[in-house]
């Protein structure tokens, strides 16, 4: 199961990373790799302890929101090259204004369903596929050589199968008299 586990923090952390970038670079930002490499080790850090089970939209929401509040900080801070540049980002790119908090709420909120709805999915193929390999498995488990009897068994009576509500209409239709 641990490569299922981390399969799915992967995919979380990725479309994690990827709202955070995507979001910072339309915001007139730039992300160097050594940020992205960073935000990456720490949305899956930060996902692994939650993937062990189905996550629900109440898990994803605050965890996707956090973990996007830490990354602007992250990639905010990272963007500055200079001290100077960085004292003018202070001012600016620190403390988001309602434009961006509006932007980054949204696109937090349509990512947490949208992740929620691929957990749903997921989950339920799960199950699904687990009652089909029960289904096929049980048959073959009650076929073993000790479960049968060491007589020669009879084949099971075969009867046919009364229809209860047969409606038989062959033939040419009935001539209407007038």
């Amino acid at each position: 199961m641990a490569p299922f586990r981390l399969a799915r923090t992967a995919v979380f952390a990725v479309v994690c990373l990827g709202l955070g970038v995507t979001a910072h670079v339309l915001g007139g930002g730039s992300v160097p790799v050594p940020a992205m490499v960073a935000a990456l080790g720490l949305s899956f850090a930060a996902a692994y302890p939650l993937s062990g089970r189905e996550r629900s939209f109440a898990a994803i929401l605050p965890l996707l929101a956090g973990l996007q509040v830490i990354l602007h900080l992250l990639f905010s801070l990272s963007h500055a090259a200079s001290p100077h540049a960085l004292a003018g980002h202070l001012h600016s790119g620190l403390v988001p204004d309602l434009g961006m908090l509006v932007a980054h709420g949204w696109a937090v909120g349509m990512t947490a369903l949208w992740l929620a709805r691929g957990e749903a999915a997921l989950w339920a193929l799960l199950r699904r596929l687990a009652v089909r390999l029960l289904v096929i498995r049980l048959p073959l488990l009650a076929t073993t050589p000790f479960s049968t009897s060491l007589g020669t068994t009879e084949p099971p009576v075969l009867r046919s199968a009364v229809l209860r509500h047969v409606v038989s209409r062959r033939g040419p239709p009935r001539a209407a008299t007038a």
